[in-house]
């Protein structure tokens, strides 16, 4: 049985869980989203923003046993916001890979507050191994607290309310883009809807088999973070399809154990988490994936070195260089 066929299989068939479970389910691939494009230190001290703190804060997850990195690079003349040219990402992923030698880079397509689609494309001409590639509209409502000196680039609280209008031919684009350059889409599923959409992907041939799918479990108008919901997802999964779970604040920690159990893949860290455990902060990333790594092991999971995801994912051995 090849990687693929090892990671691959149809997560909602009883049979095949069983004979899965009897053989042994699949090293597990921990995926550390180390920080995200809209809360920053003003919500969790530890949450890096530079350059320099994304690799430290990335290493420190790499040696606890993540194979991938899910990074949203920021403005280096205005922190609080995301990158907006293809220099701060490469200078992101460089300093990264100079810390972690095979780690699995995947930089975000979706961005931060107020970018354009060009500006949301930027980070592919960085050469990231994996792009995550939003497949619905992306609605949101909260409010922003306040980043207060002495934490660089000050601003007020505001409030947001919008809507990132993804649309078919801009999804299609992405893909397209990403194909061209070799880079694997990490398809972000929100709601059982966005399985019409790997569909028309897959039907335009722009997307290569295995398919990286994560169901983004508990987000604002996404799926609710249930089990019923997570099963509702995997359902709609087309054949040859990989499963990432990520589950948004304290749906964190549920949905990543529930995944370990049902032989998926997990994505923690502070981008969707601040909190260690209620009423207490996060250290950083590494605190989040040695948790992992605890239960994985505990529910009899082997985790995954970044050479076994890149078997199972179909990606190039050889890590990209970005010197």
């Amino acid at each position: 049985m090849s990687s693929e066929e090892q990671a691959s299989w149809p997560y909602t068939d009883s049979y095949a869980f069983m004979r899965r479970v009897h053989a042994g389910l699949p090293p597990v691939i921990i995926c550390c989203a180390c920080n995200g494009g809209v809360q920053g230190k003003e919500y969790n001290e530890n949450i890096p923003e530079t350059a320099d703190e994304i690799a430290a804060s990335v290493e420190g997850a790499y040696r606890a046993g993540a194979s991938m990195v899910h990074i949203h690079a920021r403005d280096p003349g205005c922190l609080p916001d995301p990158a907006r040219t293809t220099e701060a990402w490469h200078e992101v992923n460089r300093k990264v890979r100079r810390r972690c030698p095979d780690i699995i880079i995947n930089n975000t397509t979706g961005g931060g507050f107020n970018m354009t689609m060009e500006e949301r494309l930027s980070c592919l001409d960085a050469h990231p191994e994996v792009a995550s590639l939003n497949l619905a509209p992306d609605m949101s409502k909260f409010r922003m607290k306040a980043r207060e000196a002495p934490l660089p680039h000050p601003r007020p609280a505001f409030d947001y309310d919008d809507c990132v209008p993804f649309t078919y031919q801009q999804i299609s684009r992405y893909a397209r883009e990403m194909k061209q350059r070799g880079i694997k889409p990490e398809l972000e599923l929100y709601h059982p809807g966005c399985a019409w959409v790997v569909r028309d992907l897959i039907e335009q041939g722009l997307l290569d088999r295995p398919y990286w799918l994560q169901t983004v479990m508990g987000y604002q108008t996404s799926s609710f973070p249930t089990v019923d919901g997570v099963v509702q997802l995997l359902r709609d999964f087309p054949e040859g399809a990989i499963w990432l779970c990520s589950g948004i604040g304290s749906f964190q920690l549920p949905m990543t154990t529930l995944a370990l159990l049902m032989g998926g893949h997990v994505r923690v860290g502070l981008e969707d988490n601040v909190y260690y455990r209620r009423g207490e902060k996060a250290l950083g990333n590494a605190q989040l994936v040695e948790r992992t790594v605890r239960i994985a092991r505990e529910l009899n999971r082997a985790v995954a070195t970044p050479a076994e995801a890149r078997r199972m994912l179909g990606i190039p051995l050889t890590p990209t260089s970005y010197e």
